[in-house]
């Protein structure tokens, strides 16, 4: 399979589909991954210019300079927007004004976004299913694309309905995909509240640390003064291109250092071999090899101020400390001592989104906060961040993510009435909106049942690790990620029922396999791990590292790059 080509001309096809002028309305981030700069050369006859519907000066007087030849395509997110801007400016009668069916956005050789971060609070808050027609529409490109998916497994409400559209969609255009050799052996659906705890944790690979730091937007960084060690901010493409980056980008932190070390005496080595050089040697060495190494170099300097910029952040934070805390929750032990931590945390005003994000951890681990813990940590928290906070704690309530226990925490007959209710998959909107009446957690189990605290003897080696949980200091094994593994093993969902029911998905597992001889030994290898809700690098580091481990190689779809800080903003009320 190539790395996404097919999706790219796909893309381009829509694109470019009629011979016109046209103007480009989009979000400012999807810029730098699409590089319209590379498009410019070979299609600026088409293009009058190309625009962000944020960058309101640009947009401003678009009437003057339009001659009624011009199509103007948005995306679906800017389309009403785009649609009153031409209204202001007097040109809405002169315009056709289309939306571009853009869905999936290549970021690296294994990295799909539809960037659709709205996904989150649309869908698991509002209940909102605008966008599964959207996710339905993207598995359909893909399987024209790239063939049919032979085994299909699947785990949630959002991902049985996603999974039933794009059935329909492939029986109305039967034909399509048969007879078509399966390139993509197996493809997985996860619901992003079937775990949300590897979402809150703190990241700790480098990848992952540089998004929570910096924020890595469409694949791509701004890195500031403090790391470019210049006036400037650079933007910087962080994919397997850049080669310093691809070989640090999985590892924990506690090793990138060195390894950056050692890269900076090699690259130092292969500048010094000009010593000894004839002039042919030089010349040789000055046309093939010299503008490899500058480039390595200036992305070594990036990567090395990266890693001071986030040691300097973390020291100042106690780092150590929130680790320690995050550790004892997912362990379940020091309770007590892990939420004196918190309101130690909320009474220093540290920052309202990591209050929120450990308070939501304590809940999420211990199936809800004891009555007094809640009421406690909730006023202390108004109290120190502001009232205007109280309709967030609603928002994690219905979410499920920061939940009061019930007393003696078992589900009354109400709550199991609710419980059926939205299992039935005819029910829609209403019951989603109630779905947190009767979930809970049931981390605990899960985690025993699953073993995802794994027992080591001594210190756990980061730099050989031994599973998934290096990805956390080797303290947690994502739960996404290991149910992906034990799924793989069984080829199905078979023994993992009363896994299921603990994730309160007993209705809502699936598994479609389907006996394809034409799939070959190298497509049954490759599996797409697709993301509902957002996915994070600890998880795309975590099974990159399986796939070395097994043989298998993954690849990823997601709604949106998440982290615990994008998720818990989502949920807020007060925008910052």
């Amino acid at each position: 399979m190539g790395d996404w080509d097919g999706v790219r001309d796909q893309q381009l096809y829509l694109l470019l589909s009629e011979f016109c002028y046209f103007l480009m309305v989009l979000e400012k981030t999807l810029e730098s991954p699409l590089d319209f700069k590379e498009i410019q050369p070979y299609f600026g006859h088409l293009m009058r210019r190309v625009d962000s519907l944020e960058n309101t000066p640009m947009l401003g007087g678009i009437g003057d300079k339009m001659d009624g030849k011009e199509r103007v395509l948005c995306r679906m997110i800017s389309f009403y927007a785009c649609e009153m801007v031409l209204e202001e400016e007097g040109v809405y009668g002169d315009v056709s004004c289309d939306e571009w069916a853009f869905s999936l956005l290549p970021l690296d050789v294994d990295l799909l976004s539809m960037e659709l971060p709205e996904f989150f609070r649309d869908y698991f808050l509002e209940g909102d299913q605008r966008w599964i027609n959207t996710l339905a529409q993207a598995l359909h490109l893909l399987s024209t694309l790239y063939g049919p998916f032979p085994n299909c497994y699947g785990i949630g409400r959002c991902a049985k309905m996603s999974y039933e559209l794009w059935k329909r969609l492939e029986e109305e255009e039967d034909g399509e995909t048969k007879g078509r050799r399966p390139e993509i052996g197996h493809i997985f659906l996860l619901d992003r509240d079937m775990d949300f705890v590897t979402a809150l944790c703190s990241q700790v690979v480098y990848e992952g640390l540089v998004d929570d730091t910096f924020r890595i937007k469409c694949g791509s960084v701004d890195f500031g003064p403090e790391v470019t060690s210049s006036d400037k901010s650079l933007k910087v493409l962080l994919n397997a291109e850049d080669k310093v980056f691809n070989e640090i980008r999985n590892e924990h932190f506690s090793n990138v250092f060195g390894f950056l070390s050692q890269k900076a005496r090699n690259l130092q080595a292969q500048y010094d071999r000009r010593r000894g050089m004839d002039i042919k040697q030089m010349k040789n060495f000055v046309s093939q090899e010299l503008k490899g190494l500058k480039q390595e170099h200036r992305l070594l300097s990036l990567h090395i101020g990266a890693c001071e910029s986030i040691m300097k952040k973390k020291t100042k934070q106690d780092f150590q400390e929130l680790i320690k805390t995050e550790h004892a929750l997912l362990e379940g032990f020091n309770i007590r001592e892990s939420t004196n931590y918190i309101e130690e945390h909320i009474d220093r005003q540290v920052s309202p989104i990591e209050s929120l994000r450990l308070m939501c951890l304590l809940s999420i681990t211990e199936n809800g906060l004891i009555p007094k813990d809640y009421r406690s940590l909730k006023t202390q928290y108004l109290q120190s961040y502001g009232p205007e906070h109280l309709l967030t704690f609603s928002n994690l309530r219905r979410a499920g993510l920061l939940t009061e226990q019930a007393p003696g925490d078992t589900l009354t007959a109400v709550e199991s009435k609710v419980s059926k209710l939205v299992t039935d998959k005819a029910a829609g909107k209403i019951t989603d909106a109630f779905s947190s009446l009767a979930k809970r957690s049931n981390f605990r189990a899960i985690s025993k049942k699953l073993n995802l605290i794994p027992r080591v003897d001594g210190e756990y080696d980061l730099k050989v690790p031994r599973d998934m949980a290096y990805v956390f200091s080797g303290a947690y094994v994502p739960l996404s990620c290991r149910i992906i593994e034990q799924v793989l093993e069984r080829r199905g969902w078979q023994g993992l029922d009363e896994v299921v029911r603990l994730l309160n998905c007993s209705e809502l597992a699936f598994t479609d396999m389907t006996k394809d001889d034409k799939a070959s030994s190298e497509s049954l290898r490759l599996i797409l791990v697709v993301f509902l809700g957002g996915c994070t690098f600890s998880e795309i580091s975590a099974l990159r590292f399986l796939g070395r481990e097994k043989g298998y190689r993954f690849i990823f779809l997601t709604t949106a790059v998440t982290n615990s800080a994008r998720l818990m903003e989502a949920m807020s009320e007060v925008k910052a």
